[in-house]
């Protein structure tokens, strides 16, 4: 019996070890080089555990039939596209007050259709910046776990913020007051508080550091944290290993962000000409979601905004958008971000056509969205480019995404790791 036993547990390890070293090869007529800036034809993209072992033309190569094929014929493949700024804890439809009749676990649920939302529109993976309860760290372990379907996610558990600012959710009367367990006032305050994320599953540390468009109460673009609380986080961070990324929407609070060493900045709407210069010159990435605006003010406060948060989107909406353009005008190195949470998810790609309309050319938004997306996350090894070594995520377009960037909107497949996403 014990032999028996043993037989058949290293027969299913065996099985197992087989089912892993699996190898896949894809083939379509076009592939996106976004390293190079050029299309490949024909491309063979070999897969073995999940990440590609060689590239080939399909035309002259072969392979054996105990590879598995996925043909792409009539497509072309992008990587993966990478949304650096999104809540996939947060619903769009259910905005304001409104999200208080709604059960605290209601959220982690609807994070779950969120996510499988995400990866089917082509987005493999996302920066989580931002969600109550570690909810994205709950996302994440259960998507890496093969429970549910999803994109990677790069999470940062709670955001920090200032005592009253956009991170402190407002609006609610003294007697009803709940301070979120991210509040710091004070350097010492932020550095203890990056240990305690990081502890917990953050693997991205975000702060805010002006007011924001939802947030009730402050202004948008006043600073709300120190040059000195901002410096403690990025150490702090840079020490563990870990990136940060600053919520600002005010001049003042992007600069004092930039110099605090800060990472990436999302949002940037008020960004001035000298400040727009220092980020290049400092080569810190900026992330901004110019697409929103449109379903922000489409929609009103249909969803529960309130008409403070309309007013605000309704200032620095333009405002945004034409910084953004003197951004990229000036090098400013930019990634793919859409506070997708703040409209609705699975549409993150109608952003790529708003950033060509604002100075972009498509090859440059599709980079932001991959190869720069994956250098901001210090994640080059993994994903951002259909490369040898890395993990084999693409996204398959009925035609040339480098002439028409729309397409993205549309994909015709998502493959992630490999595997066809259903």
């Amino acid at each position: 019996m014990l032999k028996f036993a043993l037989a058949a547990i290293l027969s299913l390890a065996a099985s197992s070890m087989s089912a892993q070293a699996e190898t896949v090869v894809v083939t379509a007529d076009h592939m996106v080089d976004v390293v190079g800036g050029k299309t490949i034809d024909y491309p063979a993209v070999f897969v073995t555990d999940g990440r590609i072992t060689s590239i080939a033309d399909a035309r002259t190569v072969r392979w054996g039939s105990d590879v598995k094929h996925i043909d792409m014929s009539g497509k072309t493949l992008v990587p993966g596209l990478i949304d650096m700024h999104v809540h996939l804890t947060s619903l769009a439809e259910v905005g304001g007050y409104r999200s208080l009749t709604f059960t605290d676990s209601f959220w982690s649920a609807v994070g779950v259709a969120n996510a499988q939302k995400t990866l089917r529109a082509g987005f493999t993976t996302v920066r989580n910046v931002g969600s109550d309860g570690f909810q994205d760290v709950g996302l994440r372990e259960a998507i890496d776990g093969g429970y549910i379907a999803g994109p990677r996610i790069v999470t940062a558990g709670y955001a920090i913020g200032a005592t009253g600012g956009h991170c402190d959710h407002g609006g609610l009367p003294p007697s009803m007051d709940r301070t979120t367990p991210a509040i710091v006032n004070s350097p010492e305050e932020a550095q203890t508080k990056v240990r305690w994320l990081h502890k917990y599953g953050a693997e991205v540390i975000k702060i805010c550091a002006t007011g924001g468009v939802f947030s009730l109460g402050d202004s948008v673009g006043a600073q709300q944290l120190s040059l000195e609380e901002m410096k403690a986080i990025a150490d702090e961070a840079h020490m563990l290993g870990i990136k940060v990324a600053a919520h600002a929407h005010g001049d003042a609070g992007i600069r004092t962000a930039i110099l605090a060493g800060i990472d990436t900045i999302e949002h940037c709407s008020l960004a001035s000409d000298d400040t727009i210069k220092l980020a290049a010159q400092r080569k810190t990435w900026f992330d901004m979601d110019i697409y929103n605006d449109d379903y922000i003010l489409a929609t009103g406060t249909a969803n529960g905004t309130e008409q403070e948060s309309l007013d605000k989107e309704k200032m620095i909406g333009r405002l945004q958008r034409e910084t953004f353009a003197k951004a990229v005008k000036a090098g400013v190195p930019m990634i793919f971000g859409t506070d997708a949470g703040v409209y609705p998810h699975g549409d993150n790609a109608k952003q790529f056509a708003k950033m060509v309309e604002w100075g972009m050319t498509p090859l440059q938004a599709i980079q932001a969205a991959t190869v720069s997306a994956a250098k901001a996350l210090d994640r080059e090894k993994d994903v951002g480019a259909i490369a040898v070594g890395r993990l084999a995520d693409m996204v398959a377009v009925s035609g040339d995404p480098l002439s028409d960037v729309r397409l993205l909107e549309k994909p015709a497949a998502v493959i992630k790791g490999g595997v066809l996403v259903e």
